[in-house]
């Protein structure tokens, strides 16, 4: 395990990373998750052996610190991953980056573009104020105190066993906070970043059951490759991991 200093209080993001040739791959979590937890299957395939490869939990995630006084935007979250790969030694990654962490990747790409030279993206938030059918929107629901006093525990129990398994590992503060920071989205928006983002390449993952990602037309006419992963989710990883792998890989 990994560690380095954000946001100047002393506070660490860490993550777990395997050998290999560089450019270095970089999996992202997302809202109330771990890296580890949701890629490193993804990570282990032979289609995809022989890269380094960083699982980087965000703050108030899985490993990584939780300091109170942290504000848990989306630009903040980008600041501690920048903060993780300069101690790494990384630049030019791939970011493969899952909802949540989708956004955070397309923001670091944007305030640090030294970065980033490609990215897979898996049903990544790309507007502010989305749906009432995000996963964010019934934790942002809820004042900060109310989330803290009862609200946590009732979204543990409406979410389901799998994303509770990772849900309960963030800190409650931390994760209200990030569902906000979330929802309010980045400035500019993150899909006004993405069709910018002209010398990275990017892919899109959306799931077939989630149904058509709004916009495609316009992402697809500035560059951005989107591709409809058949009998998947919000969770490509898990629903289709023969077309994360590939699309990862670059021949999806």
């Amino acid at each position: 395990m990994r560690q380095a200093e954000f946001g100047g209080g002393g506070s660490r993001i860490r993550w777990t990373e395997t050998p290999g040739a560089e450019p270095a791959r970089v999996y992202v979590h997302g809202l109330g998750a771990a890296s580890a937890v949701y890629h490193a299957h993804v990570a282990a395939r032979p289609e995809l052996a022989g890269r380094r490869s960083l699982f980087v939990d965000l703050p108030g995630h899985g490993i990584s610190d939780r300091p109170e006084d942290f504000g848990y935007t989306l630009e903040e979250h980008a600041d501690a991953l920048a903060a993780a790969l300069d101690a790494a030694g990384v630049t030019g990654a791939e970011l493969v980056a899952h909802s949540m962490g989708g956004s955070v990747a397309i923001v670091l790409a944007h305030r640090r573009p030294e970065l980033v030279a490609r990215l897979v993206l898996t049903e990544a938030n790309l507007d502010a104020f989305p749906p009432p059918t995000a996963g964010s929107s019934g934790i942002a629901t809820h004042t900060e105190d109310e989330f803290l006093d009862g609200g946590h525990a009732r979204v543990l129990e409406s979410v389901g066993p799998m994303w509770a398994a990772t849900m309960r590992l963030a800190d409650p503060r931390a994760l209200h906070r990030s569902a906000v920071g979330l929802r309010r989205g980045s400035d500019p928006v993150m899909r006004e970043i993405l069709t910018g983002l002209d010398e990275v390449e990017r892919v899109y993952l959306q799931g077939e059951h989630s149904g058509a990602l709004d916009g495609a037309d316009a992402l697809e006419a500035a560059g951005v490759r989107v591709v409809t992963v058949a009998g998947a989710g919000h969770n490509v990883m898990f629903d289709n991991p023969d077309a994360c792998v590939a699309a990862v890989a670059g021949k999806a």
